[in-house]
């Protein structure tokens, strides 16, 4: 299949998608002459049967079964008219992930064009045209229309992830972190944000030579907010490892210091030791969940490798 499905579901959910996908026949095969005569009037349960016949279609995308997801979107256009604008972005994502070759692909992205030449706030498909043109592989023209939908839905976190995303692939690493921070605004809450800019700010102090102590000690910030706002974040505790010893061992953080804004070498050094203890009991406890070891292998494996090291230079 072409197309961007996998911006739809990540990775962790392949087995989820898969799970539900295999329901497909039950759930189409029941209640289909109700669907054929939709009520006009939707009631909380029908909701959540056009939600869940929502999330069959992208599992059926997910997993090849074209027929399945053809059929969910018959069922979502019949209800809601082909012209609402998540349907449209829908019946945008199954001819994406439909198409056989570029041409297919191009001629999918003229739609989305001639469609917001019309309303050039349809937010789905606006979505969708970004989603296609990072698959063609034209970061320039997404980062334009990635601003684009911003200009009009400011609020849109997700968006902003986006943007700081590729606007690093591009090199760009200060727009990237003025993005991430934006969406911190809208989501301060969120702890992968957090643990995302405080990726972004590590790989940032070490091409920066007059700023790499300030980004570095940013970075370790927001890691232990990462971490604060959720105490199993893996990630989180693999990043403030990472970003405490490299404090460490360019000695970005004062020997002793009375500014609580400003933390000690030793601060530091107690920092790391705890986002150790934590990775190490993150490893021990998750590589004998086989649902963990599924779903979060790579991260597991890279803690390992990263506590391994430590180990060795002791």
């Amino acid at each position: 299949m072409g197309g961007s499905v996998d911006a739809q579901v990540n990775g962790s959910d392949v087995l989820a998608a898969l799970k539900l996908a295999q329901q497909a026949p039950a759930i189409l095969g029941h209640g289909s002459a109700q669907s054929a005569n939709a009520p006009t009037k939707v009631s909380r349960d029908t909701a959540e049967e056009y939600s869940r016949l929502e999330q069959l279609f992208l599992a059926c995308l997910q997993t090849g079964d074209d027929k399945a997801a053809q059929e969910c979107l018959n069922r979502l256009s019949h209800r809601f008219g082909p012209a609402n604008e998540r349907v449209m972005g829908l019946r945008g994502l199954y001819q994406e992930a439909t198409a056989t070759d570029q041409a297919a692909l191009e001629k999918c992205l003229s739609e989305y064009e001639k469609i917001l030449s019309e309303n050039p706030v349809n937010v789905p498909v606006m979505k969708r045209r970004i989603a296609l043109l990072r698959s063609l592989e034209r970061p320039a023209e997404a980062t334009a229309a990635l601003i684009q939908l911003l200009d009009a839905v400011p609020t849109d976190a997700e968006s902003w992830v986006e943007l700081a995303d590729l606007y690093q692939s591009q090199g760009l690493g200060s727009q990237a972190i003025f993005s991430l921070e934006e969406a911190l605004l809208i989501a301060p809450n969120s702890w992968n944000i957090h643990a995302r800019l405080g990726e972004l700010l590590y790989v940032c102090s070490s091409s920066s030579e007059s700023d790499a102590g300030r980004l570095a000690g940013k970075s370790v910030q927001h890691f232990c907010r990462s971490i604060e706002l959720c105490d199993d974040y893996l990630r989180g505790f693999y990043g403030l490892a990472m970003a405490t010893t490299r404090v460490l061992e360019n000695k970005y953080a004062p020997e002793n210091s009375a500014d609580p804004a400003v933390p000690s070498q030793h601060t530091i050094r107690q920092l790391r030791e705890v986002a150790l203890r934590r990775l190490e009991h993150l490893v021990q406890t998750r590589s004998v969940d086989d649902q963990h070891w599924a779903s979060s292998r790579g991260e597991l494996i890279a803690a390992k490798e990263l506590l391994n090291r430590y180990s060795a230079a002791k």
